[in-house]
């Protein structure tokens, strides 16, 4: 059934209309738990959902799966998210012809971005904007679909005026766009001016408010990079954003009182950006009193797909650590670090035209990073980032983080003997939950966290540290290099998994919201050798000296990581002195 058509019943009968969006997972038990997850989700009632189209068509074929199981074996409406950039004409019509296929009736057409660290291009025989998406469907399958096209209630960065790109929306408004879904914002008034704007200029169609609600202070940082943030949103998250949980309760306050606002401004629609969770937007959504009556909260864990009849988990499991740290529901629920299950739904590659904010300019990375002749350039240009002096590298959209002061002299030390560190945290033996550089979760608790860190190094370097690495038994490390060649300093390493970091709280179980886990290692890699090609090296001519210099790094570096079993008075900083004065 087409949206439009849903929309339209809907508003007839006065019902406040609600959709969610989700992205493809990168690992298989990741989309496993995502159908469950949508199975859940489904039955509050949505209007429908929709799945993203990563960047440069390179999730399609595993989003037209998504889509056609949750239309056709879940049961909910889906609109499929398709992007002409770098998509030649054939596979866009072949995509849109398996979605009718698969009787699937809905498209949000976009231009869409290009895989991360890649420029726009338009391919020979492709489209260069959105509206030509538009009408090439129309043109093609008639008006089998609903057309969706995207809206920026901030304009588009590439537009000149907000004016121009409202020109644009209604350009596409009448090449057949049947609705309209805006981009992530936090100044409702703004949102509703810029409504009121689109109306008076002719537009009639449904616009439908995108709500993105803030899960935890670092990913709310990188993808509001050029979003505007009213100060009193500033003000309210700087005095939590250490704590976790206060800053995912602010999440909800925040957006139920966007959404409320929304509504008394005479607007039916919410459309949320799920980022995959479903916790914030369950208590949204409860708060507003809009959810189907028939929808039941899970449990307070959430249970495992295959063992969907379990209501109660025996405490003999409790010293079980590989059971305990697996325990998926919550991983991405409380994110506090880089790492998570790779089975979990969340764990995947965020890339769609709502989070791309975070993405340099080519010539804005040139300015910070130079022209590298030699490694120890490239050392340097690390070193430069962990002082403070640059902004960013390729790994990292902000400055890092607070608890980075306690080792930041180690970093330097470490880098400028070429151990390039793009993930560390220090050992924590029990300290505030409130403290302001370690601190996260509830008041009134205790935090932990085992020494960690993870850099790009040359295979002489990891051969020094697997030679001295048995003189210090409290470490563990995994090291691959891009061609998926591992070493381990323990069996079966790739399907080991530790907590790094945890809490003890007042009244509450232990909290795990970080892990090491081997699988996700191995898919990090493929994205973290991606990101430094294609962010950095391909930003370079092809024949220059510096592309040649970060290309053979590239190619002969390790990615590795460490962790230091002993949180309590451990020194992962000694097997590095070790390795310099070897």
């Amino acid at each position: 059934m087409k949206i439009i058509d849903i929309i339209n019943k809907q508003l007839q009968e006065n019902k406040t209309i609600f959709s969610f969006e989700y992205f493809p997972p990168k690992t298989e038990k990741g989309v496993d738990n995502l159908y469950d997850r949508l199975q859940r989700m489904s039955s509050w009632g949505p209007s429908w959902i929709d799945v993203t189209w990563g960047a440069g068509g390179s999730t399609s074929t595993l989003t037209l799966e998504i889509c056609n199981t949750a239309k056709n074996l879940i049961g909910v409406e889906t609109m499929m998210h398709m992007t002409c950039t770098n998509m030649p004409k054939e596979e866009i019509r072949k995509a849109l012809q398996t979605c009718k296929d698969y009787g699937i009736q809905n498209i949000l057409a976009l231009r869409g971005d290009p895989p991360r660290g890649e420029d726009w291009k338009q391919v020979e025989g492709g489209f260069a904007h959105a509206i030509d998406l538009v009408k090439f469907i129309r043109a093609e399958f008639g008006n089998y679909f609903c057309v969706c096209v995207a809206g920026y209630p901030e304009g588009h960065t590439d537009s000149a005026s907000l004016d121009e790109d409202l020109k644009f929306l209604k350009d596409k408004i009448d090449a057949g766009a049947d609705m309209v879904i805006s981009q992530l914002f936090y100044d409702v008034d703004l949102f509703v001016k810029w409504v009121e704007r689109a109306r008076a200029l002719g537009i009639k169609v449904p616009i439908i408010p995108g709500i993105m609600p803030i899960h935890g202070y670092a990913g709310f940082a990188r993808m509001t990079y050029k979003t505007f943030v009213p100060k009193e949103i500033q003000d309210a998250l700087e005095p939590i954003k250490g704590d976790d949980e206060a800053v995912k309760e602010y999440g909800i306050k925040l957006a139920v009182e966007m959404c409320q606002k929304l509504l008394n401004a005479k607007i039916p629609y919410l459309h949320f950006y799920t980022l995959n969770l479903e916790k914030s937007v369950m208590s949204i959504l409860e708060a507003l009193s809009i959810l189907d009556p028939e929808c039941r909260r899970p449990l307070p864990w959430n249970k495992a797909p295959t063992r969907q009849n379990e209501d109660v988990r025996p405490i003999f499991w409790a010293h079980r650590p590989k059971s305990y740290v697996q325990r998926t529901s919550t991983w991405d629920e409380f994110p506090n670090g880089r790492w998570g299950d790779s089975r979990s739904p969340a764990f995947g590659e965020l890339a769609d035209y709502h989070l791309n904010h975070s993405s340099s300019k080519k010539e804005e990375r040139l300015a910070m990073w130079g022209n590298p002749k030699e490694a120890k350039d490239v050392w340097n240009v690390w070193i430069k980032y962990i002082k403070g002096e640059i902004q960013a590298l390729p790994w990292y959209d902000i400055p890092m983080a607070q608890e980075s002061d306690l080792i930041r002299d180690k970093l330097v030390h470490l880098n400028s003997h070429g151990f390039l560190t793009i993930n560390s945290q220090p050992r924590v033996n029990g300290a505030s939950s409130t403290d302001p550089k370690v601190g996260w979760g509830p008041k009134g608790g205790l935090v932990y966290q085992k020494a960690y860190i993870e850099f790009f190094t040359s295979a002489e370097n990891l051969k020094k540290l697997v030679e001295v690495s048995s003189k210090f038994p409290s470490l563990t490390y995994h090291a691959v290099n891009i061609k998926g060649e591992v070493l381990c300093n323990i069996p079966d390493g790739i399907k080991y998994s530790t907590a790094v970091t945890w809490g003890v709280f007042p009244h509450r179980e232990i909290l795990q919201p970080t892990i090491v886990h081997g699988d996700a290692f191995l898919v990090w890699k493929d994205e973290a050798f991606a990101i430094w090609r294609g962010l950095w090296a391909n930003a370079y001519p092809e024949d220059s000296e510096s592309r040649k210099l970060l290309n053979d790094i590239i190619d002969s570096y390790y990615l590795i990581n460490i962790v230091d079993d002993n949180f309590t008075d451990g020194d992962l900083y000694a097997l590095f002195d070790e390795i310099i004065r070897s």
